[in-house]
């Protein structure tokens, strides 16, 4: 079985070492760069485990001969474009428990027509750790709230809509919220 233990840990910018400690139970780095190498042989609960460290699904870490991978062409920084300093590919984004989906249908503060959003559904106590991002709350009757947190008093939540010249709201008590984790565009 051809793996690319290595080509995701790499595009997750983790070191043996973070891989090691997220293992559960954490292991050793040394482990992981003989599982990556083939030094050692991986079994499939030993992928399970890495691929859950490394946030993604077990497929995404063997190589299937009818999936084509997205080659890293260039890096990009404060300086430009660049050509990678070793090989990589890009992981396409996984689903996680726990995530819900929002389509933009048109565009509204920092999001654009056509974007998808995907939100990390938080419980309440969790609720101040989403402070200054961006977060979706349910309504009565089916309808929902999105805006930037930018307060928490016990158990109200003040958010600042995204539309110019909107005013603050406040929700009391919802039921549950979700958090922006990741934005799909199509340029």
């Amino acid at each position: 079985m051809i793996t690319r233990l290595r080509e995701v840990r790499r595009a997750r910018r983790m070191t043996l070492h973070d891989v090691a400690a997220r293992c559960e139970p954490p292991t050793t780095p040394q482990t992981i760069g003989r599982l990556e190498t083939g030094a050692r042989t991986l079994s499939v609960g030993w992928l399970n485990r890495i691929a859950k460290a490394l946030g993604v699904e077990a497929a995404d870490l063997v190589a299937l001969p009818e999936r084509e991978a997205i080659p890293l062409a260039a890096t990009l920084d404060h300086e430009g474009a660049h050509a990678p300093r070793r090989e990589g590919v890009a992981v396409p984004p996984a689903a996680a428990p726990g995530l819900v989906a929002m389509q933009v249908q048109s565009g509204i503060g920092d999001y654009r027509s056509g974007d998808e959003l995907w939100l990390q559904r938080l419980e309440p106590e969790a609720y101040a750790g989403a402070l200054n991002r961006d977060l979706l709350v349910p309504r009565p009757g089916g309808r929902f709230l999105f805006g930037r947190l930018i307060g928490r008093e016990g158990d109200r939540l003040q958010l600042l809509p995204l539309g110019a010249g909107q005013r603050q709201t406040v929700v009391t008590d919802p039921p549950w919220a979700a958090v922006a984790v990741k934005l799909i565009r199509n340029l």
